[in-house]
């Protein structure tokens, strides 16, 4: 099945930008959907975690747009947010581009600074869903190995040789040289330094998950 293609939800009250932001961006050759407030956006973002990004008004009845920021960080999906408020401030712009927000733009904007920052907020979001997917990938492929092939794995990448580990696992090299070669082949991998790189990304998965 294939992964349909990016939309951009526009979230704004003003019904006037709303709409000529989407109309703006669906003549631009993009999917874009409006919505009135953060809690229309995430009641319609229940059953979807495509992919796509945040066009988003900073002030708003209810939740606020920097409060969505928050809400999608940590329900942790994906979504790239650039703000487009008439009411930005410095200290307002730096909590947003501290949170990881793609731009903060002010109205009015001009039509080549929002598909810019559009442009850029999409193609953030697919390199993030992509190293997302390899590491999912990655630590399917870990979870195969044995404990023992996991212990072997470690000597590797920390660079041991074969008689090292075997003393270290109190075993003989013969028996090393096996399961290295089962990590290798369920790791999907021809190097020590390809590996070495695996293990290195499977650490930094760790660490944001």
């Amino acid at each position: 099945m294939t992964e349909r293609g990016p939309v951009v939800h526009v979230v704004d009250d003003d019904n006037s930008v709303r709409t000529g932001v989407v109309r703006l961006l669906k003549a631009a050759g993009y999917e874009a959907r409006g919505y009135s407030s953060a809690g229309e956006f995430l009641l319609n973002r229940s059953e979807e975690n495509g992919p796509g990004c945040v066009v988003l008004d900073v002030r708003m009845p209810g939740p606020s747009g920097l409060e969505l920021q928050d809400a999608l960080a940590r329900l942790e999906v994906p979504l790239p947010i650039v703000f487009l408020t008439g009411h930005g401030d410095i200290p307002m712009s730096v909590r947003a581009m501290k949170a990881g927000a793609i731009d903060f733009l002010t109205k009015p904007v001009s039509r080549e600074a929002l598909l810019g920052a559009v442009k850029n907020a999409l193609a953030r979001g697919a390199a993030t869903r992509a190293a997302r997917a390899l590491a999912q990938t990655l630590r399917t492929r870990y979870e195969t190995l044995t404990p023992r092939e996991r212990e072997v794995f470690a000597g590797v990448v920390a660079g041991k040789l074969n008689k090292e580990i075997a003393y270290e696992l109190g075993t003989a090299e013969r028996t090393i040289k096996a399961h290295r070669a089962q990590v290798m082949e369920k790791m999907q991998v021809a190097s020590v330094a390809e590996l070495v790189h695996v293990a290195e990304q499977l650490r930094e998965g760790s660490a944001h998950s």
